[in-house]
């Protein structure tokens, strides 16, 4: 999101985003990167491939060249491969991505700098390359609407094992989840239907390989849930250790679900890994993080956030109030 990027910047100064390595990157990188490509400004989503294991997809909110995706190494950090999509509008807010098991990129064309203003937003599909390179991609777009009004999001997610979408969207107070149809429509509108409340401030999300786990991050915190299937509510398990980083935007588990991947906004930017607790026998968990009496609502930003209660406190009040005058002006 751009409008938050100096802001945050200057409120929290931590970064950390992704890794990437040369080329063709031989496994399911776990360590962290910096993105290195100087038109990446603004990562907001970050996806892990499944065709090629250790890169993974990312994108500009609005990027000046056109409807991009880029393929960044997760050991050096370079960009392997970048993606032109056609068949689609000039998009406006590209704040999500996540690669289905049918072999396809998911493009979330779907944030609100206005706080929810425009009557409808965007998913693009693609096939994810089997050979890395640049090159020109047909995509198909779907119109989406919500069946309880326009909002602003950030997190799209595509289940791993039914195909489903699911977009979580961005509100202050709490957002919430909502669950797209079984079949997306290239041709009419696909409405999603609300499942409940999430109680974050969400930022993106990602479901464990699996598809039992879903992950979903703020700026300043993330929830575990337990996933209960199509049409129902997931689970609050436990807040999720996401580190404090200069604008948290993105997040996605490794291809064998013992990690999450952790990046943020700006130029140079950096992803940081988070050990799956009971996945990896690490001391780094990323769920878990409160104490097991704590309430299981999700209300707020739910996570361990590393910081003092006064740095905490400094960020978060800087933070809303250069919020609330972008939104005046």
């Amino acid at each position: 999101m751009r409008s938050l990027r100096s802001s945050m910047g200057a409120a929290a100064g931590c970064l950390v985003l992704l890794s990437a390595a040369g080329p063709a990157a031989a496994d399911d990188s776990h360590d962290g990167f910096t993105i290195k490509d100087p038109r990446i400004i603004e990562s907001s989503g970050l996806a892990a491939s499944r065709a090629h294991p250790g890169v993974h997809w990312t994108h500009n909110d609005q990027d000046k060249n056109g409807a991009l995706l880029y393929a960044v190494d997760g050991k050096t950090g370079e960009t392997v491969a970048t993606i032109t999509m056609t068949g689609v509008g000039k998009p406006r807010d590209v704040e999500a991505v996540s690669v289905g098991a049918d072999g396809n990129i998911y493009v979330g064309d779907i944030g609100d700098n206005l706080g929810g203003t425009w009557s409808h937003v965007w998913i693009y599909k693609l096939p994810e390359p089997k050979k890395l390179g640049d090159r020109t991609v047909r995509a198909t777009q779907y119109t989406v609407k919500y069946e309880d009004g326009a909002r602003d999001a950030e997190a799209l997610m595509v289940h791993p094992k039914t195909g489903r979408i699911y977009i979580a969207d961005k509100k202050e107070e709490g957002g919430a989840l909502y669950e797209g149809p079984a079949q997306m429509s290239s041709s009419g509108v696909n409405v999603f239907k609300r499942l409940g409340t999430t109680g974050l401030w969400t930022t993106d999300g990602a479901f464990s390989p699996d598809g039992k786990q879903l992950a979903l991050r703020g700026y300043l915190g993330g929830v575990s849930y337990t996933w209960k299937g199509e049409g129902k509510k997931p689970e609050r398990e436990g807040r999720l250790s996401v580190p404090l980083q200069r604008q948290g935007e993105s997040a996605t588990y490794t291809l064998d679900g013992t990690t999450i991947l952790y990046g943020s906004e700006g130029g140079q930017s950096e992803v940081e890994p988070v050990e799956v607790e009971g996945a990896g026998g690490g001391h780094d968990s990323a769920s878990g993080g409160g104490s097991s009496g704590e309430s299981g609502d999700g209300s707020g930003l739910d996570g361990d956030l590393k910081v003092g209660g006064l740095a905490l406190a400094a960020v978060l009040v800087a933070f809303f109030a250069l919020k609330r005058v972008f939104r005046r002006k």
